[in-house]
């Protein structure tokens, strides 16, 4: 083969990835990436771009995204309130994996404890609230499955509050769902309830009042803050669920929805979620870019404005320094570039 038809080929392949990615095919060079995953338009509900949406696996801790949503119901209903105080029982504090370290000989309200549960993934604090929300877990993980029925959300079953494996290591006896489910909760919290108010905090402090002083909670969404737009929802990690992310970013008005589940690095690796991060730049760019292709040209381009332009989520920052204490690997210190896309002429 000449060099002229090497770099032919070369041409085709990375404008066949190119078109791919923005009218919603994905490469098959990049399937590996994640089990399944989705786009959403968070407005009308309408996919955009999609691959085994429907591939059952492990949430890990977007399982929480479940949890808030029926304690919102709590909420909503008066049967809690947002200052509602939890008195920390020793089931809380044994939880184990990522968590804030609950003391049975402690009091928090529903709010702090919400803000540990999307911020930190703290697993005793979602064990908390499901607790004093319901009377009981197990009345809480019944609430959480009605919930999935009301939303549609076909292919999902939950067993805990937090997204923890189950102590058979099955991954059967554990929570499960899908993308296309998940991206239905993502919608329904997004129009709902006030899940922005947690899910875009990139730190904040958590137990003012210990003597040993406050947890210094980081989100564990590094899109936060790096990509334009990107207010939330929630990662989550196992060893049996891989990398999975709930986000959605917001610009100009119109805003996108991406899931994506059981992402590995090369050839399976733990990679702390670099290949998942990666993934979903490119997908929340390629879906405002499907957007745009469907609004008038002077709206579009205001869509597709770039990347500088577009204010992103201003969130509380905490004093002092971030202390690894999480369970949940993170990516500290991965720095994303993305070059907007060119203005069509």
């Amino acid at each position: 083969m000449t060099k002229f038809y090497r770099l032919l080929v070369i041409a085709c392949l990375f404008l066949n990835g190119l078109f791919s990615s923005a009218f919603g095919k994905i490469p098959s060079s990049t399937q590996s990436a994640y089990r399944g995953m989705i786009v959403v338009d968070a407005a009308t509900g309408r996919v955009l771009s999609e691959d085994n949406p429907d591939e059952v696996s492990p949430p890990a801790s977007m399982t929480k995204l479940m949890t808030f949503a029926v304690v919102a119901d709590k909420i909503a209903s008066g049967a809690i309130t947002r200052e509602t105080l939890v008195k920390i029982t020793n089931e809380d504090s044994k939880i184990g994996g990522t968590q804030v370290y609950l003391d049975a000989r402690e009091t928090f309200s529903i709010d702090e404890l919400l803000y540990a549960m999307m911020i930190q993934s703290a697993n005793d604090a979602a064990h908390a609230v499901a607790r004093v929300s319901a009377g009981s877990v197990e009345a809480f993980v019944e609430l959480m499955n009605a919930k999935a029925r009301e939303l549609g959300m076909t292919h999902t079953t939950f067993r805990s509050p937090h997204g923890l494996p189950p102590s058979s290591r099955h991954k059967a006896d554990g929570d499960l769902t899908t993308p296309r489910d998940f991206a239905l909760l993502c919608r329904h919290l997004l129009l709902h309830t006030n899940v922005l108010q947690y899910s875009s905090v990139q730190r904040r402090d958590f137990g003012l009042n210990r003597k040993q002083g406050p947890q210094h909670m980081r989100n564990h969404n590094n899109l936060l803050g790096k990509i334009a737009g990107v207010d939330g929802l929630k990662t989550g990690y196992t060893a049996s669920a891989g990398y999975c992310l709930s986000a959605t970013a917001e610009r100009h008005g119109r805003r996108v929805i991406v899931v994506i589940m059981g992402s590995f690095g090369p050839n399976g690796q733990r990679d702390l979620g670099k290949t998942r991060d990666l993934k979903a730049i490119e997908l929340i760019e390629s879906g405002f870019t499907a957007l745009a292709s469907s609004l008038p040209h002077s709206l579009a381009t205001t869509v597709n404005a770039p990347a500088a332009a577009i204010p992103t989520v201003k969130t509380f920052e905490s004093a002092g320094p971030t202390p690894e204490q999480s369970s949940t690997p993170r990516a500290d210190g991965f720095i994303f570039r993305v070059t907007p896309a060119a203005k069509k002429p």
